[in-house]
């Protein structure tokens, strides 16, 4: 019987004979098969690619189920295959026999990969185990390699390393063991030897344990304690887990112990019930502890205070204030957090003759990078303006009020769109840089880093991509921050396109720092609804980065992050047949789209047409803004700057300043931010009714 090809030519032949054209049959004979021939070539590679992907998918997963022989045989295989990833595959399996490990074998492993991301990611891991391992030769050796050097508990071993060498790291020292936040084994022994040297005081080994509570860490205070002998570990260990009682015990005259743990007990009733702190402190406090110690309390009370909304908030700072040694006027020594919550709480008060002072002695006392941040900057240069007398006294404070607000003018952020619009200057998006050449393009996309990442992300190993992809983006000048960026959107990875574009410092390409993936779709829903586009597009930007399939850990799903429960909820509002038991129901764009912004839109009608507490309120649920809208009428700058959750703050504050160039971008017009947070925000009028189904 014929073959398929011999069959067609039988057949063709007479046509051809007739058309003159039989010369050319085995041309197009040859043709064919060298089409089938390529065809059946692609599809052996797409095979064989994907069997490859699949090891190292099952690499990944043997090594978080800790299965040392499926990751030995997926590294033997990934070697064979000579996989673009095989250094990840060589890094699991050694990550997970680190503690087994020998220094010829890690070097053997740098060797291999210089200049990677794993090579460094092994190095931190490698650290900290010879740190454990007391390796101070090899941990001294290897430390000036590490690059990223974001490790806290490897700095400390670093640090102990360079103190037992007789170098004095006094002050680092210190600030990465006040910066610890849980306990660790190189940070305590770094703590230790300072004490036992006499190089930490005691007024330091305190320090520590007031930070440690403030943050809800008792264990890391009394661990910092523990360092001045077994009579104040004890103590300790009874004020901080039995506060209430160890304060009402006739105390008499206090030592500087028992005052510095009676400071620890209020503040630990203090987290969880003010009230009762503030009367302990008031029986007790008021005559035992000293002004540095009661100031303190007091501070802390006003944090806590603030953090509530509470009106009284501001006088617990004052009292705080009035209460320091003139010695520490200037520099009470509290946490940052104490002070920008004081500074939060000032924003708050009705009268600019009781906001502003306070706002200005909170801001001062602020350490110098918080103090450089625009948030503080724009708040300062409001209070100079506030406090200016009229006429030329004023001048000087009204002149550094606006040099204030000049540098930081931009209209890619928030304090810096609110500084532009106070000075009156229009605002304009930055001009289109050159466009990128075909080398550049090229360069990125032949960057190993960048190459591995990219592969990742296509293996849904999100988390190791976006590790691989910043290490790489190292040093990289704005060129080739450009390149990366874009390489990143062309493949349609908006979440490392958007990060990428926003590093770059002079020259800045608004394409890609806001892209407008699913645009036909993102205005359609949001017409539907009856919502600006642009808020929309700020919205998910700050939410997804665009990227579709996105869940959170909570199973928050989409372009949108809506709660199954919410969708649910909202599809049966307007509608909408919607089935959670089918998962890519809520993961398709025009579903999500129309579900997430009917839902935003129930919200900002509830909200009384705030942008800003609605954004809130998508944030953190509805519920949450109601309550944070009672209390005194804001200027809705000042009532986002006062969301308690500082997750919930940034995203509102980037929602609306990312709506902001978004409406200038689809609009034509300059960026305008004071118009989108609309009018004043206070208590709801008690005529307007409550949505209370609202999820």
């Amino acid at each position: 019987m014929p073959g398929p090809t011999t069959l067609r030519t039988l057949l063709l032949r007479p046509l051809l004979l007739g058309l003159g054209l039989l010369s050319l049959l085995p041309q197009a004979m040859a043709q064919a098969q060298a089409q089938a021939q390529a065809q059946a070539q692609a599809q052996a590679q797409a095979q064989a690619t994907a069997t490859a992907d699949n090891t190292i998918t099952e690499a990944r997963d043997a090594a978080r189920k800790r299965d040392r022989s499926r990751l030995a045989a997926a590294r033997a295989a990934a070697q064979a295959a000579q996989h673009p990833l095989l250094p990840w595959v060589e890094y699991w399996d050694l990550f997970g026999r680190l503690s087994e490990a020998r220094v010829d074998e890690v070097e053997a492993f740098y060797a291999r990969w210089p200049g990677s991301y794993v090579e460094d990611r092994l190095r931190n891991d490698w650290l900290l185990e010879l740190g454990r391992r007391r390796d101070w030769t090899n941990l001294a050796r290897d430390y000036p390699r590490f690059r990223m050097n974001d490790d806290r508990e490897v700095s400390c071993w670093w640090l102990l390393t360079e103190h037992l060498a007789g170098r004095d790291v006094r002050d680092a020292a210190r600030s990465a063991w006040f910066a610890q936040r849980e306990l660790d084994d190189g940070c305590n022994m770094l703590a230790t030897a300072m004490v036992d040297s006499k190089r930490f005081s005691a007024d330091d080994v305190w320090r520590k344990a007031r930070l440690s509570v403030e943050a809800n860490r008792p264990a890391a205070a009394k661990a910092a304690i523990g360092l001045l002998g077994n009579t104040a570990e004890r103590a300790a260990g009874e004020a901080l887990d039995n506060p209430a009682r160890y304060l009402r015990r006739d105390a008499g005259t206090l030592s500087h112990l028992r005052q510095e743990l009676r400071v620890l007990a209020l503040m630990r009733i203090a987290a969880n019930d003010l009230d009762a702190a503030l009367a302990l402190m008031d029986e007790r406090g008021r005559h035992t502890l000293s002004g540095e110690h009661a100031a303190w309390a007091w501070a802390y009370f006003g944090r806590q205070a603030a953090f509530r909304l509470s009106a009284d908030a501001p006088a617990y700072y004052r009292r705080a204030w009035s209460l320091l040694p003139k010695a520490q006027a200037q520099a009470p020594g509290w946490s940052d957090e104490t002070l920008v919550w004081g500074a939060r709480t000032a924003l708050r008060q009705a009268s600019a003759r009781e906001r502003w002072p306070l706002l200005l002695r909170q801001v001062e006392a602020l350490g110098p990078s918080l103090q450089a941040e625009p948030t503080w900057v724009y708040w300062k240069a409001r209070a100079l303006q506030g406090l200016a007398k009229e006429g030329p006294e004023g001048d000087a404070q009204r002149a550094e009020a606006r040099r204030l607000l000049e540098s930081i003018a931009s209209p890619l952020h928030f304090y810096g769109q609110l500084a532009a619009e106070d000075l009156g200057q229009p605002l304009t998006l930055p001009a289109a840089p050159a466009p990128l050449s075909a080398a550049e393009r090229e360069t990125a996309r032949q960057t190993p880093g960048l190459a591995r990442a990219s592969r990742m992300a296509q293996l849904g190993l999100r988390d190791e991509a976006r590790r691989e992809w910043n290490f790489t983006l190292r040093g990289m000048g704005d060129r080739e921050l450009l390149a990366a960026a874009r390489l990143a959107c062309d493949q349609s990875d908006w979440q490392l396109c958007i990060n990428t574009s926003d590093r770059t410092r002079t020259e800045v390409d608004v394409s890609t720092r806001y892209p407008t993936p699913f645009a036909d779709e993102i205005r359609a829903a949001a017409d539907a609804a009856g919502l600006e586009p642009a808020f929309v597009f700020g919205l998910i930007r700050q939410e997804t980065r665009f990227m579709a399939t996105l869940k959170s850990s909570a199973g928050a799903s989409g372009l949108m992050q809506l709660m199954p429960n919410t969708a649910r909820w909202v599809a049966k509002k307007i509608g909408l047949e919607f089935n959670p038991a089918r998962s890519e129901q809520i993961y398709d764009p025009p579903t999500n789209l129309k579900l997430g912004t009917s839902y935003l839109k129930m919200v900002l009608d509830d909200l009384s047409g705030s942008h800003a507490m609605a954004a809130a309120a998508y944030n953190a649920g509805p519920g949450r803004p109601r309550r944070w809208r009672d209390g005194p009428v804001l200027e809705a700058a000042i009532w986002a700057e006062n969301v308690p959750f500082h997750e919930t703050r940034d995203y509102v504050k980037k929602v609306l300043s990312n709506s902001a160039v978004y409406a200038a971008m689809l609009n034509r017009q300059p960026p305008v931010l004071k118009a989108r947070l609309g009018t004043p925000i206070g208590p709801r009028d008690a005529a307007t009714p409550v949505n209370g189904d609202l999820p």
